[in-house]
């Protein structure tokens, strides 16, 4: 139990590109604090010697967390405060410091966050999507089936979502997405705030043929409409079908084509079985299924050479 000698933890958010973006409470708590508890020294290293603060840093990772934590509590019970960092943005939001929290909550030590930089909200406001209310997933599990099985349980969210992806796995989550929900509105942000910060923002099917063409570089949040997407694009006056799926107007979309395409490309590395993948390839993009299959023969043709 926390007595009334107990240091603080301050959970400080960081810049997630530009080293400006900072608040100058932070800056002083981070100059105060006997000790920063940093995801990795090595960054937080460099934002220290950039405001030029002493470096008193220690470092606690996912792979180390539970082991750091007992140590880092007595160090707070004895009185000392203590500011925990991630790489960049909010400590506990996708990033380490949940079970440091928790286990200071239970001690009684008091908990402080100060507020700042976090590419979730960055990229959300910026989306041109309704930015409440909304669901926060973070990032996918990487394993086909289990992600699989959380896209469809979050399928029927009438809300904005919003996803965090790394580089290499941008286009098998976008196709993903495709299968899972449909086509619908997104905003695919990367390398928010630095030099080359991009915002895309179009329909799945299209972010899947732009990043398909352009090779996915950096860190990547995805702000996806919710489940009233297609019937959103009724009322605008762009045919859909009943089961939200675009008619055939869709079926000369060349965006359209090149996201089946890469998404049947993937079935195919896959093993999918033919008549599920055109199925699915069907439902995410619009295309007609006749229009998908063939795309379908001509990947196994060029397969099979």
């Amino acid at each position: 139990m926390a007595s009334s000698r107990s240091g603080t933890l301050y959970l400080v958010a960081t810049p997630i590109g530009n080293l400006e973006d900072i608040t100058l409470r932070a800056l002083r708590v981070l100059r105060e604090v006997a000790l920063i508890a940093a995801e990795d020294t090595r960054r937080t290293r460099k934002l220290l010697a950039h405001h030029g603060i002493p470096a008193r840093v220690l470092s606690v990772h996912e792979h180390n967390e539970l082991a750091r934590a007992p140590e880092l509590i007595a160090r707070l019970l004895a009185g000392e405060s203590i500011a925990l960092v991630s790489d960049a943005g909010t400590p506990g939001l996708s990033d380490p410091g949940v079970e440091l929290v928790r286990q200071a909550v239970d001690g009684g030590i008091p908990v402080i966050a100060l507020p700042g930089p976090s590419a979730f909200v960055t990229a959300l406001v910026a989306s041109g999507l309704p930015t409440e209310p909304v669901t926060f997933l973070g990032f996918l599990p990487p394993a086909p089936g289990e992600r699989r099985r959380t896209l469809e349980a979050y399928r029927a969210v009438a809300h904005t979502l919003v996803i965090y992806e790394a580089p290499h796995r941008l286009l098998k989550t976008l196709q993903a997405l495709l299968a899972a929900w449909g086509d619908r509105r997104l905003a695919v942000a990367r390398e928010l705030t630095k030099i080359h910060e991009e915002l895309f923002r179009g329909t799945i099917a299209e972010a899947v043929g732009h990043f398909t063409q352009q090779r996915p570089l950096g860190e990547f949040t995805l702000v996806v409409a919710g489940a009233g997407t297609a019937r959103e694009t009724a009322a605008a006056g762009e045919p859909v079908a009943a089961g939200g799926e675009r008619t055939a107007s869709a079926a000369t979309d060349p965006q359209a084509e090149e996201a089946a395409r890469s998404f049947l490309s993937a079935a195919l590395k896959e093993g999918t079985a033919p008549f599920e993948a055109v199925r699915r390839a069907a439902q995410a993009t619009g295309l007609r299924r006749n229009a998908v299959y063939r795309i379908w023969l001509s990947l196994k043709q060029g397969a099979a050479r």
